[in-house]
């Protein structure tokens, strides 16, 4: 049984035991916390969701929650499946481990989430459609199968979104060789608002537009205004946008309006708000530093790209990285516990990314059955 500590990279470490087949414990979960100590209720909550698509995996909590012990089960996932997200975390937080566990399932996954589509916190559902389900299809040479439909939009806190996710299983992962990341050619977004006036996108796009057309020529920004029944519970507004090069590759990067805290609605201390045009120039500079940043990928799908390619075939799988975020370098000691596998990590020293190879742990679909 795998030791750890801390409440850092809690959905990682139950995928990598899920997919590794190593049973865990983790121990000092906020310990030092004296209010509130322990596992929080969208943690949880990913607990149930796990025990939704496996058969047979065991979960051990002590009375004060700070301790859990984890037996994984055989990923069978299967259609028709929902699940309430809650309103703690977005969507967005329990989406990329279910993309990656739905690829190993005895069944495809098709699933209902609802909850927070867009939020400050996890990336959004546009993020996920746009950039993180791309990205897995050029990498791994999906076809088709992988998709992700938004039914209705949900801010925070009231949330009231639902999404539909499809995850196709696959046999075993192809090697991810993505090493040229090209120069941009054009950007792409999407800007979004619910239960406000429509023209809230507008200046968004026009506050984004505004630092990139000074640099490009080809930006075009989506509006999506969604009102009565699409538009979840809030009110709220955000834009993604979507750098693409000349490779295929895709660096993304968003901004949203932060609902205001009930401290802060009490005391009447707004000025932390800001206008549409600000959060839509916030966002665009956000992008600019993504793409100066270099790398295939932008820093949110660093983690989710080198666990792709660790999960691979016994062969050669080379990343081109910018500068390692600290989830990605916790994803690489992850990585490393179970699975034994190590990266060979090299500087390009002209424009400062980290070329990132490893030979896969050649993990296989052991939960599908020929027939």
């Amino acid at each position: 049984m795998l030791r750890l500590k801390g409440s850092q990279h809690f959905r990682q470490r139950l995928v990598c035991s899920t997919l590794s087949g190593r049973p865990i414990r983790i121990d000092d979960i906020r310990a030092a916390d004296p209010e509130s100590p322990g596992l929080r209720d969208f943690e949880a909550s990913f607990l149930r969701l796990l025990e939704k698509l496996t058969n047979g995996c065991v979960v051990e909590i002590n009375e004060t929650g700070t301790s859990l012990k984890y037996r994984p089960g055989v990923v069978v996932c299967g259609t028709a499946l929902s699940h309430d997200c809650g309103t703690s975390r977005g969507i967005g937080y329990f989406l990329e481990p279910l993309v990656v566990l739905g690829m190993f399932g005895k069944k495809p996954l098709s699933i209902t989430l609802r909850g927070i589509t867009n939020d400050s916190v996890d990336p959004g559902v546009d993020t996920f459609r746009t950039v993180t389900l791309p990205l897995m299809r050029k990498a791994l040479g999906l076809e088709d199968g992988l998709e992700l439909r938004v039914v209705s939009r949900g801010a925070a806190p009231g949330g009231g979104g639902e999404v539909v996710l499809r995850v196709p299983m696959v046999k075993q992962l192809a090697p991810v060789k993505m090493e040229d990341e090209g120069m941009v050619k054009r950007i792409r977004g999407v800007a979004y608002s619910m239960k406000v006036s429509p023209q809230v996108t507008n200046r968004l796009v026009d506050g984004a537009r505004g630092v990139l057309n000074t640099l490009l020529a080809d930006v075009y920004v989506f509006t999506d205004a969604t009102s009565g029944a699409a538009s979840g519970k809030s009110p709220g507004y955000g834009i993604t946008l979507v750098a693409e090069t000349t490779s295929g590759c895709l660096i993304s990067a968003e901004a949203c309006h932060v609902a205001p805290s009930k401290q802060q609605v009490e005391g009447g201390a707004q000025q932390g708000e800001l206008v549409p045009e600000d959060i839509g120039t916030s966002a665009a500079q956000l992008l600019l530093e993504e793409v100066r940043r270099g790398g295939v990928v932008d820093g949110s799908h660093q983690g989710l790209l080198l666990l792709l390619a660790a999960l691979g075939p016994e062969e050669a799988n080379t990343l081109r990285l910018g500068p390692l975020t600290p989830h990605a370098v916790r994803t690489l000691r992850h990585i490393r516990d179970f699975f034994g596998v190590t990266f060979s990590l090299r500087t390009e020293r002209s424009s400062s990314t980290i070329f990132a190879t490893c030979v896969g742990a050649n993990i296989r679909n052991v939960s599908r059955r020929v027939t």
